[in-house]
């Protein structure tokens, strides 16, 4: 009977590793900002590739094997970025959800592209990410052309003869939607009144704001991320300036108003249609909001690479990067945020900005017919 018994556990212990071997058959990855000041971004993105691997998982994962998730943490850092790629291309993982910040996205590409690993990044605008011409890469969310040209329009129609400010924090992000903005503003005619840089992760922006003061701005632009704008903002109304404050998708995450409290109420800011609301989102939200999480922001985008991946590896019957990435190109994918189809160099051909305003209680909304 103690022989039998002793069997019975060696079988199961068996099946245990097996299944264990099983569930990691294929490993992919989301890289983002885990750590620093963009980690509530970096949140988002692993609790959307958490949601995804599991649901993929339970559907009978892809092609007969089962995902595994490797987190990794670039701070939003280019050569953390860069260090992460290398070590994701060396353990031969075929995908990564990933990068949240430009400045990491556009190094890290390249060697992924080297490493022939398949790169979709669920946050990055800058064109240059795709410009480039790589073979490997592609996005679920806009760029900063689409995006910086639909806050131009938004200024020109509601703040015509106004006096304009453009701020930005000379990163790749930051810079580039700035500038973006200020050449749509330009084209449809309106001149900035000042147009000045700051460094990321700077906190006092006292001398910026007594410009402002200076210059009686009624609104400023800022081409940069949540808590450098929150920070503006704050140091804004403690001068007394009632100045409108504007920026990009950055802003998508509550952390924005834990910074600015009511003095919040509103920022503007750009951001694609809230996949929350859409009715293909409505499950995916649901089982979120039951693990008291609101998939807010970049969530439901990540969640959205990985089902584009999923779908085209299957499709392809096969992980190996090139492949898939024809068929993520010539195909078109069903995903929470929406049906997605791609050009040739890898950005999808539907997504339309919109423009959101905070309220007093840290929650914002998109502004009905956008004002543009």
């Amino acid at each position: 009977m103690k022989s039998l018994k002793l069997i019975g556990l060696a079988f199961g212990a068996s099946l245990a590793l097996s299944s264990a071997a099983f569930a990691q058959d294929v490993t992919v990855a989301v890289a983002g900002p885990m750590t620093g000041g963009e980690s509530a971004f970096g949140r988002q993105m692993k609790n959307g590739a958490e949601m995804a691997v599991a649901d993929i998982n339970a559907a009978g994962g892809v092609n007969g094997k089962k995902l595994a998730l490797d987190v990794e943490d670039d701070a939003c850092d280019p050569k953390q970025a860069r260090s992460v790629a290398e070590k994701i291309a060396g353990a031969k993982m075929p995908f990564v959800a990933g990068h949240y910040c430009s400045s990491s996205s556009i190094p890290a590409s390249e060697a992924y592209a080297d490493g022939n690993v398949l790169q979709i990044t669920p946050a990055s605008t800058n064109p240059k990410f795709t410009d480039a011409g790589l073979w490997n890469v592609a996005r679920v969310c806009g760029r900063d052309d689409q995006q910086g040209l639909v806050a131009a329009q938004y200024i020109a129609k509601n703040y015509k003869g106004k006096n304009i400010a453009i701020l930005n924090d000379k990163t790749t992000y930051g810079k580039g939607l700035a500038d973006e903005t200020k050449k749509a503003l330009n084209k449809a005619g309106i001149t900035e009144k000042m147009y000045e840089s700051y460094n990321k992760g700077d906190k006092d922006f006292n001398a910026i704001v007594s410009r402002l003061k200076r210059d009686n701005i009624d609104l400023v632009y800022v081409g940069g991320y949540h808590q450098e704008s929150g920070l503006i903002l704050r140091q804004m109304r403690d001068q007394g300036l009632k100045t409108v404050l504007m920026a990009g998708d950055a802003l998508a995450d509550k952390e924005y108003a834990s910074i600015t409290g009511p003095a919040g109420e509103g920022t503007l800011f750009t951001f694609g249609p809230d996949p929350r609301n859409k009715p293909t989102a409505k499950k995916i939200v649901e089982a979120f909001k039951a693990k008291n999480i609101d998939p807010e922001g970049y969530t439901l985008y990540t969640y959205a690479a990985m089902q584009v991946w999923s779908q085209a590896a299957k499709k392809a019957g096969t992980t190996d990067a090139k492949k898939v990435m024809a068929a993520i190109k010539a195909g078109k994918w069903d995903t929470v945020i929406g049906p997605i189809e791609y050009d040739a160099k890898g950005d999808i051909k539907q997504l339309d900005y919109v423009v959101y305003k905070w309220d007093a209680k840290g929650g914002y909304a998109e502004i009905k017919g956008n004002g543009t």
